[in-house]
């Protein structure tokens, strides 16, 4: 009981028809009856609130007070040097930005880790994160087996995925879910984008050395498509294992189909030893071209512009884009050690921001699906891809740019490496989502 009922007294009363006192038991009066259960009423609705307010407060909240964040990518494989540490870098100056620009009050704490592109390694990381260590959502995730097992654990433990590296299209397609939101860029986005071109350009025989995994073979087929749409041939693939340093045989392979343009359906590091040993093996001398369909500026920087220039790539980001891009990135580049930003690292940035404004909305980061949800519901406005929004199948909207590497003597400054070809609007830079065939479209359709 909030507090103690009255009890019956014994009081003094004069009998007008005896000669004496004597006592006895009295209740409380009619008022104070009334008087008490007034105040019983008035507890237990006082209680009833409180208990009301506790519990909205319990499932509207930051769960354990702080906003926790999961990096996860290759910190030491092929894909290091576009993702790796330097994704770390964005993710702390977005929520010290965030903090900065809004005072919002809400704690947030970086970690990271390497899935070493296995999905074993990064399914284990993720389960951890989420299980035992309170991670709230996870960003990154180049490798799209990698990235394909986590949406799902993700989706199982109802946590937040913000995906700015992987790029299989099926992650916004038929492995859509309400807890992931993919952020720059994507297989079909890079076929259509530089397949059409080329082929524009003359290059209309292919044949593709694709990364052995689910990235390569969506980049390989969507571009493939592509091709064979703006009236090209395809006229062979051939699949190589993640991380290989000996490209020999794929690139003779590739010679012998007599293709004019040689498609690299690869990333990192794999790019970059596919570019050299098909310089070593003449491949360009002997009359055909190679499309690096995934080209970071740090692909450039390692390749050295004598041996990338002149390649066409399709890209969701550019650090030089515009006063905007160019003041993030001189700031991204004094912490990373000089090195500047990629897509994946803009992803990063972008996406942890637009994320932390709607736990900031919701003041709950507890329910993933609900804070992804808000995601979709408010426009995205950052300074390194601008306005923009997300579909209902989590793809972030947004143009992209044909781009082609510079030649030495057109470079007037560290990592001017990109000139700007032609701008790609959103409309046709992103796939329509009636062709995607994602679940949650057809749910609502």
């Amino acid at each position: 009981m909030p507090f103690a009922e009255k009890q019956p007294q014994t009081l003094p009363h004069g009998n007008p028809e005896g000669s004496g006192h004597r006592t006895r038991k009295t209740t409380a009066s009619s008022k104070e009856i009334h008087k008490m259960e007034f105040r019983k009423k008035l507890i237990c609705a006082i209680a009833g609130a409180t208990l009301t307010a506790l519990a909205g407060t319990a499932s509207a909240a930051i769960s354990d007070g702080v906003v926790k964040v999961g990096v996860m990518n290759d910190m030491s494989g092929p894909y290091a040097d576009p993702a790796g540490p330097g994704s770390v870098v964005a993710a702390q100056m977005a929520a010290e930005d965030y903090v900065k620009a809004t005072g919002s009050e809400l704690k947030i704490e970086i970690i990271s880790a390497d899935h070493r592109n296995k999905p074993d390694v990064g399914s284990a990381i993720a389960r951890k994160w989420y299980d035992s260590d309170g991670v709230d959502a996870i960003l990154d995730v180049p490798t799209s087996s990698v990235a394909l097992a986590i949406s799902q654990i993700t989706k199982d433990a109802n946590k937040s995925f913000v995906i700015s590296g992987a790029g299989a299209s099926s992650l916004f397609g038929s492995a859509c879910s309400p807890n992931t939101v993919l952020w720059t860029w994507d297989t079909w986005m890079q076929g259509h984008g530089t397949g059409s071109a080329v082929v524009k350009n003359g290059g209309d025989t292919w044949f593709f050395l694709a990364a052995d995994y689910a990235f390569g073979h969506a980049l390989a087929e969507d571009t493939g498509k592509a091709v064979e749409k703006a009236g090209g041939e395809v006229l062979g693939t051939v699949n190589v294992p993640l991380g290989t340093t000996d490209f020999s045989s794929f690139v003779l392979q590739a010679q012998a189909s007599k293709a004019k343009i040689v498609g690299l359906a690869n990333a990192g590091a794999d790019t970059i030893n596919s570019i050299k040993q098909a310089s070593e093996f003449g491949l360009v001398q002997g009359g055909q071209n190679l499309a690096a369909l995934i080209m970071f500026v740090s692909d450039v920087h390692s390749l050295s512009l004598d041996v990338a220039q002149g390649l066409m790539v399709t890209t969701a980001f550019y650090w030089d884009l515009n006063e905007q891009t160019h003041a993030w990135s001189k700031r991204f580049a004094e912490r990373n050690r000089g090195r500047y930003p990629t897509t994946l690292h803009a992803g990063v940035y972008a996406g942890l921001l637009h994320y932390l404004k709607a736990v900031d909305a919701l003041q709950d980061d507890s329910d993933g699906a609900a804070v992804v949800a808000k995601m979709k519901e408010m426009p995205t406005d950052d300074p390194l891809f601008g306005k923009g929004s997300i579909r209902e199948d989590g793809r972030k909207v947004q143009p992209a740019y044909l781009v082609e590497v510079k030649k030495p003597e057109e470079s007037k400054y560290a990592y001017d490496y990109y000139k700007v070809l032609q701008t790609i609007p959103a409309s046709e830079a992103i796939r329509p989502m009636s062709e995607g065939g994602c679940p949650l479209v057809e749910e609502k359709s």
